[in-house]
């Protein structure tokens, strides 16, 4: 058993500087509860400064974990970028640990006890914001994190991936103007989300490249799911002068507009065109098949995995249009 009079004395260190008992530093260390936030803060601050790890020391070679973290996990989507994720993984010979913050605060704690009493390579925050508490605690105990599809910029210094929603978003606006279709509505999603705001300015780009302006009032939003759709879908259909096409912003919410279609007797792609956006695995099988803008979600989860292990620096993929048999000449 090792000497560990060193390390109570850096602690002891930490604690008359943060104003507290060595006993309240043992316990952020080790990620306990009963600690307040602005004490524990304070205290992580000065554990980072102090470059402080205890007993817990980090080896220089790989501790051969990657931790991934959702807010929640509840859709094909989330399962496509673990499967990347984990081939990436694979071939670098480490485990791959998965977490989701649906259950609040304890679920965060949680996680950041674990991280401080074990070892990771490097934290990968799947579709959460890439600012806020978690990721200042990483930083922290100085754990790599990857920003994969983050829902806001991230930092600076902070790095991330992406696929390129502005230009996949254009492309399929321009693939329905292409057809003739001048009423285009549009099923936006969340406005405070990063790839709702660039999607949504590539549906605008594309009217601009046109010569045309999009009509506001066939503009709804929607909640990235289907029931949001088939609502979002009848407001449209039941204008006075309906769209003669659908662009919705995720194949949820497309396979929505279908249903909404399908109870108001109209055709698709008949009656009216619809396009999605993700091409998640099952668009190809949808009734008809959806046309949709294949957003790389497998390679984004491997190159999420690959930074974070310091074999890559992000980046944004591309998206590209995926025409199937939804689509049709107004």
């Amino acid at each position: 058993m090792g000497d560990t009079s060193g390390e109570r004395t850096r602690m002891a260190e930490i604690a008359q500087a943060a104003g507290v008992s060595v006993a309240t530093v043992s316990k952020v260390w080790n990620g306990r509860a009963d600690v307040s936030d602005r004490t524990r803060e304070r205290v992580e601050e000065l554990l980072r400064l102090h470059g402080y790890r205890g007993r817990r020391a980090w080896p220089t070679e790989s501790a051969g974990t990657i931790d991934v973290i959702f807010q929640e996990i509840d859709c094909a989507w989330e399962g496509e970028h673990l499967r990347g994720i984990e081939a990436a993984g694979h071939e670098a010979g480490v485990r791959v640990v998965v977490s989701s913050l649906d259950r609040g605060e304890t679920a965060r704690r949680q996680l950041l006890q674990r991280l401080r009493a074990g070892r990771t390579d490097g934290a990968i925050l799947a579709t959460l914001t890439a600012a806020g508490p978690l990721v200042t605690a990483l930083n922290r105990l100085n754990v790599p994190v990857v920003a994969l599809d983050p829902t806001c910029r991230t930092a600076g210094d902070l790095l991330s991936v992406d696929a390129a929603n502005f230009a996949g978003a254009r492309a399929a606006t321009a693939h329905l103007l292409e057809l003739g279709h001048r009423r285009i509505g549009l099923i936006a999603g969340f406005d405070e989300l990063m790839c709702s705001r660039a999607r949504f300015d590539g549906f605008l780009a594309a009217h601009d490249d046109a010569g045309l302006a999009p009509d506001p009032r066939l503009i709804e939003h929607g909640e990235f799911d289907f029931p949001s759709g088939v609502a979002a879908g009848g407001r449209l259909l039941d204008r006075d002068v309906p769209p003669t096409a659908v662009f919705a912003m995720n194949d949820f919410m497309a396979i929505g507009v279908y249903e909404a279609a399908r109870i108001r007797g109209m055709s698709v792609p008949g009656q009216l065109s619809v396009v999605g956006f993700d091409d998640l695995p099952g668009s190809r099988w949808a009734a008809p098949p959806l046309t949709t803008v294949r957003q790389p979600l497998r390679e984004m989860g491997a190159l999420a995995a690959r930074t974070a292990l310091g074999l890559a620096e992000g980046g944004v993929l591309g998206t590209d249009l995926v025409v199937r048999e939804s689509t049709a000449p107004v």
